[in-house]
């Protein structure tokens, strides 16, 4: 009998029996089987670096509310409340990654046998979200930022407005990765927190990227300045030679930037965004999606891209016009403008594919109309 209290004393502490068998009599809390069932699971199909966050987002919007709660204890009510309460101070994104969270945690722990039913199952997304940002640049702020900086900072930021590069991206390149007679980029590894990972944020993320001509030359003309041009040295390296630290880059540079400019915000994602709104008059959707190497394409056009208000405006009064019967004159401009810049666009993909068959000819055409605009 006392072998038997003892046992049951442990398990009520641990959520296990001295077999190391799971016990199911109410008894476990939420912080023991999130830590213990749930996340070990997750954590096989997990990246290190993502295991990092998505463990570190669980345990503030989750487990430090619910650590002690017994899993028989909760029921629709409690979490409900819990989600529309994180709905008031979280993003969108952020409710909707917990809601998930929620979900998974609760239907695995009625599967293993730790609860009868998931109480989680019919918990609905909050209707009052509060909205992702947003913000996006025009091209004149663009070359504004840019003609700020000096030459290193200027060349660092036109390299990455002209691909729509992600900071773990841009600052992992080393000379190795460029090749100016090809006028390309390999984009090889990426670096994040601190550590260098053989691998990106997608599939398509680690490739070879085309460079236009001219900025091609630029960074060829860097590296005969660069402190140090062997292969493996990093093209913008920090003080000590290793890679930039993207949180320090960010406030360091692009926070003041926008201080100084009057920009309403400026970071490497509004960078990012901003270019797959405003290259949707310099090529097609598929073409935005090959520069920003998106896996999907509605990655591309629902995350990404924002609406122009004066292409909507456009858009309205050319509707309006077709409706009256008369096509309006500027509208006739305007589409024989567009077709000049689809022929020149078309001449430019011809000369591309010829001198670099590997490249996708329209994403590289777009790419060398980005940089033109910048």
């Amino acid at each position: 009998m006392a072998r038997e209290s003892l046992e049951r004393e442990i398990a009520k502490l641990t959520g296990q029996s001295l077999g190391g068998k799971a016990v199911n009599d109410g008894s476990v809390t939420f912080g023991w089987f999130v830590r213990n069932r749930f996340l070990p699971l997750k954590e096989a199909s997990w990246k290190e670096e993502t295991a990092k966050v998505k463990t570190m987002l669980i345990q503030q919007d989750l487990i430090d509310d619910f650590e002690d709660v017994l899993l028989e204890n909760f029921d629709k009510f409690t979490l409900q409340v819990h989600l529309n309460k994180l709905a008031k101070t979280q993003s969108r994104d952020r409710v909707l990654q917990m809601r998930a969270y929620m979900r998974d945690i609760f239907a695995e722990a009625a599967d293993q046998d730790f609860l009868a039913k998931d109480p989680a199952r019919k918990v609905k997304v909050p209707t009052q979200l509060r909205e992702t940002d947003k913000t996006t640049l025009t091209w004149d702020q663009l070359r504004k930022a840019l003609s700020e900086l000096d030459d290193r900072d200027r060349l660092l930021l036109e390299l990455d407005m002209t691909n729509a590069l992600r900071p773990s991206e841009l600052f992992g390149l080393r000379w190795k990765c460029f090749n100016e007679a090809a006028c390309s980029m390999s984009v090889t590894e990426t670096v994040y927190k601190g550590k260098i990972r053989p691998w990106g944020k997608t599939q398509r993320s680690l490739a070879t990227v085309h460079l236009p001509r001219d900025l091609a030359k630029q960074l060829a003309a860097w590296r005969q300045q660069a402190p140090d041009p062997s292969p493996e040295a990093f093209i913008f390296p920090n003080q000590s030679g290793g890679f930039l630290d993207t949180d320090n880059y960010r406030k360091r540079v692009l926070h003041k930037l926008a201080k100084d400019l009057g920009l309403p915000k400026l970071t490497f994602q509004v960078i990012r965004r901003t270019i797959a709104t405003l290259a949707q008059k310099k090529g097609t959707v598929k073409d935005v999606q090959g520069v920003l190497r998106h896996s999907r394409t509605a990655t591309t056009t629902d995350v990404y891209m924002q609406e122009i208000p004066e292409s909507v405006q456009a858009t309205v009064n050319s509707i309006h016009s077709e409706l009256r019967g008369k096509p309006s004159p500027r509208r006739a401009k305007a589409w024989t403008a567009d077709q000049r810049a689809q022929a020149s666009l078309k001449s430019r993909e011809r000369l591309a594919a010829k001198k670099s068959p590997t490249s996708a000819p329209k994403t590289v055409a777009m790419q060398d109309t980005l940089a033109a605009t910048l």
